[in-house]
């Protein structure tokens, strides 16, 4: 059972700033925030949640994971937060993983937070477990009288080496290499990933997660820490949200540069939404969440509602598309899930033949990577972003991470692609070196 209290905040941004600041004490702490930034399509009831202390954890490898994720939502019967991770993959389809892995996230994390704070516009809504009532008042007023995040903290390392696991020639042969699945016919479309990473480098997850932030304004940002490891996503991207009976899911393929003037930039919005390799990518996803949305759907409830639209962020144009179903109401969530992980834009159609030609030549373990953030609450409703523009960081072995991707079709150019991974890179490299 949980406690409501609800209180007025004259200045949101600094009462921001200051939540996220006192959150550190906490060994698991998950940050949602939309930077009021979400597709008009579908706006979430809060701008942004902090979820933070654990009063139980499940933590779990892929095996029976999804059934062992149910159990434990029923048992608890509260909200939960965490991440599924790609490699759930494995408990969906008969799959493996056996790439490098130096991150080490569980496949799949979840914890039902002693306190969790709702904000929207200037009012914030404070939920404890009942046994911690008595804190709501304390809490507050640190959080009131704290200060604010200053750049003054911990700096970044100046010594970060960041490398690549695919040097460019042998992206080009592996880019080459699932064309040739295309033109066989084995797959129409894959997303293919590649690693940056830096070894033996330490950071301070939360200045690189304001910095990312900053210069991106996502509509589903994340601050995750799981103890010694670290989430900073800039993801504009949403998986799939439930809210009583509707599920929604928003794919995005396509993307391009933002212009140095309002006149190219515009002509580079059009050029996305009317480049045909762009529209083909974003269409195949889309056909995919349909197909996998009626496993589960009412008959005839799945539609597109909206179809290639061009949305503008700090660093790129995406293209983004809407599809929405109705359910049973006693459709159970986290089935609803399993049958559309892991997500058509991060995978590829066929989804399945994909995921094996991603095995075979991607270098890296995805991990959490292409996986999702997000939430469940008591009733079941639930909404999750895809795990990319994001910076995992292993604190215990000081590992960072960051991977970007893009869909190969039998369009693609190698060398098109490349620079589009690049573009995708870029927000995570400049904050990494600290040259925004």
């Amino acid at each position: 059972m949980r406690v409501l209290k609800s209180i007025k905040i004259k200045n949101i941004a600094t009462f921001k700033s200051n939540l996220l600041n006192w959150a550190q004490q906490f060994e698991h702490v998950v940050w949602l925030d939309s930077n009021k930034n979400e597709p008009e399509t579908c706006i979430s009831k809060y701008d942004a949640i902090l979820a933070v202390d654990s009063e139980s954890i499940l933590k779990l490898d892929y095996e029976n994971a999804f059934q062992k994720l149910k159990e434990y939502h029923t048992k608890t019967n509260d909200y939960l937060f965490g991440y599924l991770g790609y490699d759930l993959k494995n408990d969906v389809e008969q799959l493996s993983s056996s790439n490098y892995d130096e991150l080490n996230f569980d496949d799949l994390c979840f914890f039902q937070p002693k306190k969790i704070f709702f904000l929207k516009n200037n009012e914030v809504e404070v939920k404890y477990l009942s046994k911690y009532t008595s804190e709501i008042e304390t809490d507050l007023k640190t959080i009131l009288n704290s200060p604010i995040f200053s750049e003054e903290n911990k700096s970044l390392e100046d010594n970060i080496k960041i490398k690549l696991r695919i040097h460019k020639d042998e992206y080009f042969n592996k880019v080459n290499a699932i064309l040739n699945h295309i033109h066989r016919g084995d797959i129409y479309e894959v997303s293919f990933c590649q690693e940056f990473y830096a070894e033996n480098s330490e950071i301070n997850p939360l200045k690189v997660y304001h910095n990312l932030n900053e210069i991106s304004t996502p509509p589903f940002a994340t601050f995750l820490k799981l103890n010694s490891k670290y989430l900073l996503s800039a993801s504009p991207e949403r998986f799939l949200k439930r809210t009583n009976n509707t599920i929604i899911s928003q794919p995005i393929k396509g993307t391009t540069k933002r212009g140095e003037s309002e006149k190219e930039d515009e002509q580079l919005k059009w050029s996305l939404e009317t480049d045909l390799k762009e529209r083909a990518e974003n269409i195949m996803i889309v056909d995919l969440v349909r197909n996998d949305l009626s496993r589960t759907a009412n008959k005839g409830t799945v539609k597109v509602a909206e179809l290639c639209k061009v949305y503008s962020f700090k660093q790129v144009h995406q293209l983004i598309s809407t599809v929405v179903a109705e359910v049973e109401s006693d459709k159970n969530s986290i089935d609803i899930i399993k049958s559309m992980f892991p997500m058509g834009s991060m995978t590829g159609a066929p989804k399945i033949a994909a995921m094996k030609i991603i095995e075979k030549l991607e270098e890296t373990k995805r991990g959490l990577y292409s996986g999702a953030v997000g939430y469940f609450t008591p009733n079941g409703d639930f909404d999750f972003n895809v795990v990319i523009r994001s910076i995992l960081y292993n604190a215990n072995n000081n590992y960072i991470s960051y991977s970007v991707g893009g869909a190969i079709t039998s369009k693609s150019i190698p060398e098109n692609e490349y620079e589009e991974c690049l573009l995708k890179a870029k927000a995570m490299r400049e904050v990494l070196l600290n040259t925004n």
